[in-house]
């Protein structure tokens, strides 16, 4: 599978998308979510109010962003893993590869950032949903003869399971950030599609 290279154009709103994240979630680990206005928010990313509405809603929608992105990330990858193998193999084989804690850390600071406040947590639930239907789509397409439980169950299973590594990592490293902590989640999250593919057999 190929992949086109992105435009100039798509670098530069891909790069002021980034950069609106960026300030997004600096200014909410300093101030708090809700700690701040759109026009603040765009000011520290360096664009206009009218530029960062291009891209976002809401200033919890940006601080959210970060979810979406590294799902989406996972989700291509997938994509280009061999359609003969296990669809739990192919997750496997993504998680190992996102080992980027440019990719991870950020998605890790908004799952933080969205505890307790219900705004930015449902656009989260929102991503996760999203990638719950993309990846009971990529089943389908490697295997059009699955029932419609079959895909429906492995697919929210699997969104499942990162959202349980996630509340796992929460809980034992709090808002650590640190490269270990960050590798510590990567591991939780491989170790939980692991036991899915196991059946959740007891070691």
């Amino acid at each position: 599978m190929t992949t086109e290279t992105p435009s100039r154009r798509e670098q530069n709103k891909a790069a002021t998308r980034e950069s609106i994240i960026a300030a997004g979630l600096a200014l909410a680990a300093e101030r708090g979510v809700g700690g701040f206005t759109v026009e603040e928010l765009a000011d520290a990313a360096g664009v206009s109010r009218r530029t960062f509405f291009n891209y976002f809603g809401s200033v919890d929608e940006a601080i959210a962003a970060p979810t979406f992105g590294f799902l989406d990330t996972a989700l291509r990858e997938l994509a280009d893993r061999p359609v003969d193998e296990s669809l739990l193999d192919s997750a496997l084989h993504v998680l190992t590869g996102l080992a980027d804690n440019d990719l991870i850390a950020p998605m890790a600071q908004s799952f933080l950032l969205g505890v307790g406040h219900d705004p930015v947590t449902r656009f989260q639930l929102q991503a996760f949903d999203e990638c719950a239907e993309k990846i009971a789509t990529a089943i389908r397409s490697r295997e059009p003869g699955l029932g419609a439980l079959y895909v429906e169950a492995l697919s929210a299973s699997v969104i499942a399971c990162g959202k349980a590594a996630l509340e796992v990592w929460l809980a034992e490293r709090e808002g650590d950030l640190s490269p270990s902590s960050l590798a510590r989640l990567r591991a939780l999250l491989r170790e939980a599609i692991t036991h899915l593919r196991a059946g959740f057999d007891v070691p």
